[in-house]
C-alpha cells in the first residue's frame, strides 16, 4: 500500500513537473515568434526608410548592412555602458540615444543636401539665363548647368532631364522635383517656369533676376547667421550645463545623487527640470530665430 502512494506521489510529481515544462516551452516558444515577428517588421521599417532616405539624397548604401550595424549597436554600447559605470539611467540613455540616432542622421544629411542645394541654387539661375540669351533653349542650358555645376544641384535637374527623355510632362516633372526640394527658393523658381510655360515671356530676364534676388537674400540670411551665432551657443552651453553637472556629481556623489532615481520626490524634481531645460532652449531658439 506505501509503495502504491509513493508510486502515485512520484507520478504525479513527475505530471507537474512536465505540465510546468510544457508550459514554459509553449510560452518561450510564443515570446520567441513575437520577438521574432517584432524584429522581422522593425528591420522592415528600418531598411525601407533607409532605403528611401538614402535614394533621395543619391547615396547608394546597403539597407540590410545598416540594419545589422544599428542591430549590434543597440545591443553593445548599451551592455558597454553598463559594465563601465553600472549606472541604469546612463544604460537607459545610451539605447534611446542609439535607437534615435538613424532618424536625426538622416534628418542632419538632408537639412545639409539641402542647404547645398540652396548655396547653389543662384550661381545655377545665372548659368542658365547666360546660356538662354546665348541663344540656347532651356534644355540645352539646362544640359550645361548639369555638366559643370557640382553636386546636389547637378544631381537634381540631371535627374529632371532624364524624366523629360522618358515623356514625363514637364509640370508633373517640376512638381515631382519641388517635392523632393521643399525649399521657398525653389518654390519661386518652379512658379516661374510654370507661368513662363503657360504666358510666356523673357524667361531668361526672370532667371537672372531670380538668381540675383536670392544670392542677395543669401547674403542677408547669412549676416544674421552670424548675428545670432553667439545667441544659440548660449542657449546650447546653458541646456547642456546643467546635464553635464548632474552627470559629474552622480560620478562623484553617486549616494546623494541617488535620491533622484529612487524616489517619488526626485523623479518629480527630474521631471520639473527637464521642463524648465526644453522651456529654457525653446525660448532662446524663438528669441534667435529671424525670418527672413
Amino acid at each position: 500500500m506505501e509503495f502504491i502512494t509513493n508510486l502515485s506521489a512520484n507520478a504525479s510529481f513527475y505530471l507537474t513537473i512536465g505540465c510546468v515544462f510544457l508550459m514554459v516551452t509553449c510560452l518561450w516558444f510564443l515570446l520567441l515568434k513575437k520577438v521574432s515577428t517584432a524584429m522581422d517588421n522593425y528591420k522592415k521599417n528600418f531598411t525601407e526608410t533607409a532605403s528611401s532616405n538614402m535614394s533621395d539624397m543619391f547615396m547608394s548604401f546597403d539597407a540590410n548592412q545598416m540594419f545589422m550595424i544599428n542591430l549590434v549597436a543597440i545591443v553593445v554600447l548599451p551592455l558597454l555602458t553598463w559594465l563601465i559605470t553600472g549606472d541604469i539611467p546612463a544604460t537607459l540613455g545610451m539605447l534611446a540615444v542609439i535607437i534615435l540616432l538613424p532618424s536625426l542622421f538622416y534628418r542632419s544629411m538632408r537639412k545639409k543636401r539641402l542647404q547645398r542645394f540652396e548655396a547653389q541654387l543662384p550661381d545655377g539661375l545665372v548659368m542658365i539665363s547666360g546660356a538662354m540669351r546665348a541663344g540656347a533653349s532651356l534644355n540645352i542650358a539646362l544640359e550645361s548647368l548639369v555638366k559643370e555645376q557640382p553636386a546636389p544641384l547637378s544631381q537634381e535637374f540631371e535627374l529632371f532631364l532624364k524624366e523629360q527623355r522618358l515623356g514625363v510632362e514637364f509640370e508633373d516633372s517640376l512638381k515631382k522635383m519641388e517635392q523632393r526640394i521643399p525649399l521657398p527658393d525653389f518654390s519661386m523658381l518652379v512658379t516661374a517656369l510654370l507661368i513662363n510655360r503657360e504666358v510666356g515671356g523673357n524667361l531668361a530676364e526672370t532667371m537672372e533676376t531670380l538668381g540675383t534676388t536670392l544670392r542677395r537674400k543669401g547674403m542677408m540670411e547669412g549676416k544674421i547667421e552670424s548675428l545670432t551665432a553667439q545667441g544659440k551657443l548660449q542657449g546650447i552651453v546653458m541646456t547642456g550645463l546643467p546635464v553635464l553637472l548632474g552627470v559629474l556629481l552622480n560620478f562623484m556623489e553617486p549616494e546623494a545623487m541617488s535620491k533622484l532615481w529612487t524616489t517619488t520626490i526626485g523623479w518629480v524634481v527630474l521631471v520639473v527640470i527637464i521642463f524648465m531645460e526644453m522651456l529654457g532652449y525653446f525660448m532662446i531658439s524663438k528669441i534667435t530665430s529671424i525670418d527672413v
